[in-house]
C-alpha cells in the first residue's frame, strides 16, 4: 500500500459512524492512567535507590521536563496507533474479501451501509434482482418484497408437486443480495441439465424447499438461506396464499376474435398469448399480505415499484390489498422504475405514459407520484419482435412527477444498470431531486 494509501486509511477510522473514536478514547485514557501509576512507581524507586551513570543518559535527563515529557507522549501515542492498525489487520483479515486489503475502509462500508436508509423494493424476476445488487452496496435495510404468483419452469413444477411457494424469485434475491460473489452464490444458481426429475431444476431452488421441510414453513427457509449467503437485507413474499394471476385480453380493436379465449391463467401463460392485456387480477382476489411486509413497507424510508414485468411481476404484489393501502399509508417516498425496453407479451409498444396508465387502472393514481425512466435510446437493442425503447413521452399534465436517466447497462441495453439505478435512488431517497 502507498504512503499516502496508508495514511488515508488510517484517518478513516476517525470518519463518523465508525463507533471507533469512543474506544480509542477510552484506550488512551486507561492507558494514561496505567502511565502514571507506573510514573508514581519508577519515582519511588528513583528516590530510593542511586542508579549507574548511564541511566543520565538513557532517560533523557539532559533534555528539559516538559520536552522530555512531550517527546515521551508523542513515541508512546505512535506505538499504541501502530500496535491498533497492526492488530486490527491482523485480527479481521479473516472476515474481509479475498483481494481486500483495507480493514479501516471495510469497516467503514460496513457501517454506512448499517445506517443506510430503509428501501422496499416491490417486484419479481430479473428487475428486482438487479435493482438489489446495485442497493447493497449503498445499505442493508433492504426489504424485498417478491410475488408469489410464478408458475413456470423449475418453480412452477416445485408449486404443483409439493404445493411450496415458488423458490425462483426468491432464489434470484438471495444471490443478487448476498455479501460477495462466492462459489455458494454460483451454486445456488446451478441448474442442472440432464438427469431424471432433476432436469431444469436449479440448486438453489431445492435447497430452499429443502429447507422449508426441515424448517417447518417458506419464511423460515427464507431466513436460514439467508444466513448461509451472508445476504444484505431481506426478502419477503407479499402473500403466503396459494394465488393464480389472471390476465384479461384485449382483442382486435376491443373485442377479440371468435373462438379466442378472453382470460388467461397463469403468470408463465400470459406473455405467451400473443394479445393486448386489458388487466390482471388474482384468484382468489382478496388474500392477505404478509405482516412483514407490511411492516417493512409502514416502517420505509423510500418505497421502489419495478423494474421488472408490469403485468408479471410488479403488479400481482401491488394486487393484494393490504400491501398498496399500506404503500398508501407509508409516510416514505415512493417511486416507479419505468423498463428500459418493452417487453414481448406484455407491453409492446408502450410508452413511459402506457406503464403508468396500466399502474394506475390497477391501484389508482395516488399511490407512486414519481417515475423514473430511462433517457438513453442511442445503444443498440437486440433484434427481436416486440422489444423496443420505452421511450419517456407523457402528459403535461399527468398527475406523476417524471425523472428521467441514463439508466442503461452498456453490456445488456435492454437491462438497467444495477450502479447507476441504485446510485441515483440513493440520491433521491436522502436529497430528494
Amino acid at each position: 500500500m502507498k504512503p499516502r494509501s496508508q495514511i488515508r486509511s488510517a484517518l478513516r477510522w476517525l470518519a463518523p459512524g465508525m463507533h471507533v473514536k469512543r474506544w480509542l478514547l477510552l484506550l488512551l485514557l486507561g492507558t494514561t492512567i496505567v502511565g502514571l501509576g507506573v510514573a508514581y512507581i519508577l519515582r519511588e524507586v528513583y528516590v530510593r535507590w542511586t542508579f549507574p551513570p548511564v541511566f543520565y543518559y538513557l532517560t533523557l535527563q539532559f533534555i528539559g521536563r516538559t520536552w522530555r515529557g512531550l517527546l515521551f507522549g508523542v513515541l508512546g501515542l505512535a506505538a499504541i496507533a501502530v500496535a491498533i492498525y497492526q492488530l486490527n489487520r491482523s485480527l479481521l483479515a479473516a472476515f474481509l474479501r479475498p483481494g481486500q486489503q483495507d480493514v479501516a475502509e471495510a469497516v467503514y462500508k460496513h457501517w454506512q451501509r448499517d445506517r443506510g436508509p430503509r428501501i422496499v423494493a416491490i417486484g419479481g424476476g430479473t428487475g428486482l434482482s438487479t435493482l438489489l445488487r446495485g442497493l447493497k452496496e449503498y445499505t442493508q435495510n433492504i426489504t424485498a418484497i417478491v410475488t408469489v404468483a410464478d408458475d413456470g419452469g423449475s418453480s412452477g413444477r416445485l408449486r404443483r408437486q409439493l404445493g411450496v411457494l415458488p423458490p425462483g424469485d426468491f432464489r434470484n434475491c438471495l444471490t443478487a443480495l448476498a455479501d460477495a460473489e462466492s462459489l455458494t452464490t454460483q451454486l445456488f444458481q446451478y441448474r442442472f441439465s440432464e438427469g431424471e426429475g432433476l432436469n431444469g431444476h436449479s440448486f438453489g431452488n431445492l435447497f430452499i424447499v429443502a429447507m422449508a421441510g426441515v424448517t417447518g414453513n417458506f419464511e423460515r427457509a427464507l431466513l436460514e438461506s439467508s444466513k448461509v449467503l451472508a445476504v444484505r437485507g431481506q426478502i419477503l413474499p407479499s402473500t403466503l396464499e396459494n394465488v393464480t394471476l389472471v390476465a384479461e385480453l384485449k382483442g382486435e380493436g376491443e373485442e377479440l376474435s371468435e373462438g379466442e379465449p378472453a382470460w388467461v391463467e397463469g403468470e408463465s401463460q400470459i406473455p405467451e398469448s400473443g394479445r393486448p392485456i386489458e388487466r390482471v387480477f388474482l384468484q382468489p382476489s382478496d388474500v392477505p399480505a404478509y405482516p412483514g411486509a407490511l411492516r417493512a413497507i409502514l416502517e420505509a424510508d423510500l418505497i421502489v415499484a419495478g423494474p421488472g414485468s408490469l403485468y408479471t411481476s410488479v403488479l400481482p404484489n401491488l394486487l393484494v390489498p393490504d400491501i398498496v393501502r399500506a404503500v398508501r399509508a407509508s409516510r416514505a417516498k415512493k417511486i416507479y422504475v419505468c423498463n428500459v425496453a418493452t417487453q414481448r407479451g406484455e407491453t409492446e409498444g408502450y410508452t413511459l405514459a402506457d406503464h403508468m396508465d396500466a399502474l394506475h387502472r390497477h391501484i389508482g393514481p395516488d399511490v407512486f407520484p414519481n417515475v423514473l425512466a430511462n433517457d438513453n435510446l442511442s445503444a443498440d437493442l437486440p433484434n427481436v419482435p416486440g422489444v423496443e425503447w420505452v421511450r419517456p413521452e407523457y402528459p403535461s399534465d399527468a398527475p406523476y412527477r417524471v425523472y428521467t436517466s441514463d439508466l442503461v447497462d452498456r453490456e445488456r441495453p435492454w437491462r438497467h444498470d444495477s450502479a447507476k439505478l441504485a446510485s441515483w435512488l440513493i440520491e433521491f431517497c436522502e436529497k430528494g431531486k
